[in-house]
């Protein structure tokens, strides 16, 4: 009897920690794409600045930031966890660089996105991401993928199509805004694969290699600031004295630090397949709130495209969860 309560006592606990978890990922992932929005184009006097690869930065160098406070606390008070040891070494920032600048293009196209369509658009425009990662596995990986992946992959195209259109109906389209998100998921399905390819530069760390990934970007994003033409716009910026500008800058830089570590912790205490549909369950809840907190109006067929291109997301993750598992049964049965 006090076994079973125990075992209950014990999945309680489980599936609490589980709920914290969960929240904590949408929380922070949502709130970061409504802060990122509102620097980068609010309607806020003096807390809006039009240079989205200085904010971009400003979140890299705060990152950098939490990552040396960690570590040094971690040796100060050792109670408190484990952070390895961080230190300027020129050969792994080197050995790191080719995934930085896939980095950097990923949070700059992604971040100018963000700029140009409203948030409940941006999951549509952030959309190919998937389709993407099954090109790119193709040409880099030479990994092939089954019939019924492709089948998903067209239909979130199909979903991806669908709401341009009817974003245009609505008559708040932006191109250059579409471009950008399409530019923004290739780049993020390069990280996947370019993430893979660094991590044993930095003894498997993804502390490690967010410190040295980030610090890369730092410096990256200089003379991108000033091809971009952002030098002249920080210059005659009058926000630079105002509490609300800088306090949503650091909370950008520590949302932006936060989502690596929920997103992990996720995966860690559910599976990659329950992050996903909750990636994809966040986004839907992203979506509605943003029409309501903008007072956005949108077509049926709008809508419609939202819902096609989820499901051909949750499809997806699917069947490569049903292809990973036969896959390992295969292996076990033949090694």
């Amino acid at each position: 009897m006090d076994t079973k309560l125990d075992t209950d006592e014990s999945l309680f606990k489980k599936y609490l920690r589980i709920l914290f978890v969960v929240t904590a990922y949408w929380a922070v992932s949502i709130s970061l794409v409504f802060i990122n929005k509102a620097l980068l184009s609010g309607s806020t006097n003096g807390s809006t600045v039009d240079a989205p690869l200085f904010v971009t930065w400003f979140q890299c160098v705060v990152t950098v930031g939490i990552c040396v406070v960690l570590a040094t606390g971690g040796k100060l008070f050792p109670q408190l966890g484990k952070f390895p040891e961080l230190k300027l070494d020129v050969q792994v920032m080197l050995k790191v660089l080719p995934l930085s600048l896939v980095f950097v293009a990923m949070i700059s196209f992604n971040n100018l996105c963000l700029k140009y369509v409203g948030v409940a658009f941006y999951y549509i425009g952030r959309s190919l991401t998937t389709v993407f990662n099954v090109l790119m596995t193709w040409i880099l990986l030479g990994e092939r993928t089954s019939f019924s992946a492709l089948v998903c992959c067209a239909i979130i195209v199909g979903g991806f199509w669908l709401g341009v259109d009817q974003e245009g109906v609505a008559g708040s389209l932006s191109i250059s805004g579409t471009i950008f998100g399409v530019l923004a998921s290739l780049f993020v399905s390069l990280n996947s694969i370019y993430t893979k390819k660094v991590l044993p530069f930095v003894d498997q760390s993804i502390w490690l290699l967010g410190y040295y990934n980030n610090l890369n970007a730092c410096f990256l994003f200089l003379p991108l600031m000033l091809l971009n033409g952002e030098l002249s716009t920080l210059m005659t910026f009058e926000g630079y004295t105002n509490i609300t500008f800088w306090t949503m800058m650091v909370a950008g830089g520590v949302f932006g630090f936060a989502i690596g570590y929920v997103t992990g912790l996720q995966i860690q205490v559910t599976s990659p397949l329950t992050h996903n549909i909750s990636g994809t369950a966040k986004a839907c809840a992203q979506t509605v709130l943003a029409t309501y907190w903008y007072s956005e109006v949108k077509p049926f067929l709008w809508w419609i495209s939202n819902w096609v291109v989820l499901f051909g997301s949750a499809a997806y993750t699917r069947v490569r969860q049903q292809e990973m598992e036969r896959h390992h049964k295969a292996k076990v049965t033949n090694p």
